[in-house]
C-alpha cells in the first residue's frame, strides 16, 4: 500500500546497505568519497521521482560549496518538446520537478555531509543536456 506521508528518498536504499549503517558511515565520509556519496544519493532520488536518472552525474565540493552535475536528465518526449517550440515549456517543468525534489536533495546533503544546508540553486540547460544543483553549507567541509 502507498504510503503518502514518505518520499521516495525515505524509501531509496543503496543496494547492499543497511540505512543505520549507511548513515553512520556516511557522517565520517570526504573527499572523493563524499562526492561518490552525494552523486549516488541525489542520482537515486531523482530516479524515484522521475522513473529515470541521468546518463552521468558528478559532485564536487569546495569550502562551503556542493555542486553536482547531472547529464542527459531530460525524457524522449522533453527533448521532442525542446527542439521545437516549447523549450521554454519544457524549461518550466524542470524547475518544478527541481522544486518537488529539492526537500529530499536537502536532506541527503544535509545527512552525508552533517552540515546544513543554508541555501539550493538548480538550474537545466537543454541543449547541452545538462542540470546543475549547488548547495550553500552553513560552514566549510
Amino acid at each position: 500500500m502507498y504510503d503518502e506521508t514518505r518520499t521516495p528518498a525515505d524509501t531509496f536504499q543503496a543496494p547492499g546497505h543497511d540505512r543505520d549503517k549507511l548513515m553512520e558511515d556516511t557522517r565520517q565520509l570526504t573527499g572523493g568519497e563524499l562526492n561518490a556519496a552525494v552523486t549516488s544519493a541525489l542520482v537515486g532520488i531523482q530516479s524515484a521521482y522521475l522513473g529515470r536518472g541521468p546518463s552521468t552525474a558528478s559532485t564536487f565540493h569546495y569550502n562551503n560549496v556542493v555542486v553536482t552535475l547531472m547529464t542527459d536528465v531530460l525524457t524522449k518526449a522533453e527533448r521532442a518538446l525542446a527542439v521545437g517550440d516549447s523549450g521554454d515549456a519544457v524549461a518550466n517543468v524542470r524547475r518544478l520537478f527541481q522544486k518537488a525534489m529539492e526537500p529530499d536533495f536537502i536532506d541527503a546533503v544535509q545527512r552525508l555531509t552533517g552540515r546544513e544546508v543554508s541555501a539550493v540553486m538548480s538550474a537545466n540547460h537543454l541543449d547541452p543536456d545538462i542540470a546543475a544543483t549547488v548547495f550553500l553549507l552553513d560552514s566549510a567541509l
